[in-house]
């Protein structure tokens, strides 16, 4: 005898409609794909919302019991994966609400007092990327460690500083790598302050008037540890603000990572050589037996533009929607989950990465003797002496166009070859055209000087720890 196929559970709103939605719709429509992530998080606001109901004498403390215990053998279940996921409950909201109606009876019919779909998944999402965001916060300031640590190495290692990557003023590599310092900086900054708007209560607005029920939302808010709540119940169902903030912020992180990257990409080539990558970060070629190839920035940069996609999507998809709830908001999870996901893995490799660089100083030194790196010290000297700089600046021009004639640099030519250019120029020029003189000149705050550099990591360490 063969078994019975089990009846497919009806959906929570059948009761309106003369026939069931077909297989097709029904697969197109579902959510439980992606949304089951938000299973903890649903769970946490579940509880929450049924001490308040008991608190306000909607809900028995015997349902009460009853709803913790099943709620916490839902989660169990979850965590060990046994639990099943049914495609005509639609959405893990529906799914676990079913699973604890079949457990524990009428009881788990009374959860859903006063509260929609729309306020609880709007409470899931909020929670979800509350705990991202303190994840990613953290993974910031590792990578910001990681790169103090590079950094506290190579304070006297001068490389070329550039614009239009054209060779413009020497600088120390630690200056530069302190420079990407900032920019997680700002990132974690942004974040926090990201975190303050996703902390808020949407719960209590139901569907999107608010409900006839005397709930006690700061009693919720105060049980999940939002800040406060969302004020008005049409916004706090429809607003997805906070998701296209935090993608916003997110971008803004992964294109500094691109950054630093791009630049391990060029720098790795044998025409710069400036640094070189673990193999362990790198791969080789199927063809070309001698390729040691960028991967791993490569495909930090790459991701970039997915995560920068991700954030165009969720403006998009709020572009045109009227107030309140619209099932359009079903497609802002995937976008916000995928760059969750691909932000945390990048960074974690970054980090990973930056103890994996090994610095070629000589290649850099030499790198920046060419190009006339020091001339705007040249000019500078000029205008300390009396010289107004836009004079001194076409003098130096003159200069650097006689050097490139002679096929040498500023600092190889003889004072006499200087004072043609300037009478003002003396013998103690020539330690101003130095490399080394030229970092120690930029001493003030924010400058490449060996003694402000230390000076600024020994800041960014005590701002971490």
């Amino acid at each position: 005898m063969t078994q019975e196929k089990p009846k497919a559970a009806a959906a929570p709103w059948s009761g309106r409609f003369n026939e069931p939605v077909t297989e097709l719709v029904k697969r197109y429509t579902a959510s439980i794909g992606f949304d089951r992530r938000l299973a903890e998080f649903d769970i946490e606001g579940s509880l929450a919302h049924a001490r308040m109901l008991h608190a306000v004498e909607i809900l028995s403390a015997e349902d009460l019991a009853a709803i913790e215990k099943g709620l916490a053998q839902i989660r169990e279940e979850i965590r060990a994966g046994r639990f099943e996921w049914l495609l005509d409950l639609e959405d893990v909201h529906m799914n676990i609400e079913s699973r604890l109606t079949a457990m524990i009876g009428d009881a788990g019919k009374q959860l859903h007092t006063a509260r929609s779909r729309n306020d609880q998944v709007a409470t899931d999402v909020r929670l979800f990327l509350r705990a991202a965001i303190d994840e990613i916060v953290a993974l910031i300031k590792t990578a910001q460690h990681a790169l103090i640590e590079l950094a506290d190495q190579h304070t006297d290692t001068i490389m070329p500083g550039f614009t239009h990557l054209q060779v413009a003023q020497p600088v120390s590599y630690s200056h530069h790598l302190m420079a990407y310092f900032e920019m997680l900086a700002r990132d974690a900054q942004r974040l926090a302050d990201c975190r303050k708007r996703v902390n808020r209560l949407p719960l209590g607005s139901a569907a999107l008037a608010g409900t006839t029920f005397p709930i006690d939302r700061m009693m919720l808010a105060k049980e999940l540890g939002f800040e406060g709540i969302c004020e008005n119940s049409l916004d706090a169902v429809s607003d997805r603000d906070f998701a296209i903030e935090f993608c916003a912020a997110a971008a803004l992180v992964m294109m500094h990572l691109s950054r630093f990257c791009e630049e391990v990409i060029i720098w790795m080539n044998p025409r710069f050589a400036f640094i070189d990558l673990a193999d362990r970060f790198c791969t080789g070629s199927s063809i070309m037996p001698q390729k040691k190839n960028p991967d791993v920035p490569e495909l930090i940069r790459a991701k970039t533009g997915r995560v920068n996609g991700h954030l165009v999507a969720l403006l998009t998809l709020m572009k045109a929607q009227p107030l309140a709830y619209n099932r359009d908001n079903q497609e802002d999870k995937e976008p916000v989950f995928d760059t969750v996901d691909t932000l945390t893995a990048s960074l974690r490799v970054f980090t990973e990465m930056l103890g994996g660089i090994k610095v070629n100083a000589e290649a850099m030194r030499k790198a920046a003797l060419e190009g006339h790196a020091t001339a705007t010290d040249l000019a500078d000297y000029l205008v300390k002496r009396g010289m107004p700089f836009r004079e001194a600046h076409e003098a130096v021009s003159q200069a650097v166009r006689f050097a490139e004639g002679r096929g040498c640099g500023l600092a190889d030519l003889k004072l006499p070859d200087l004072q043609q250019f300037s009478p003002l120029i003396g013998e103690d020029v020539f330690a101003v055209l130095t490399l080394e003189g030229a970092l120690k000149a930029r001493s003030h705050i924010g400058g490449t000087a060996p003694a402000r550099v230390k000076a600024a990591i020994a800041k960014a360490k005590k701002t971490l720890n």
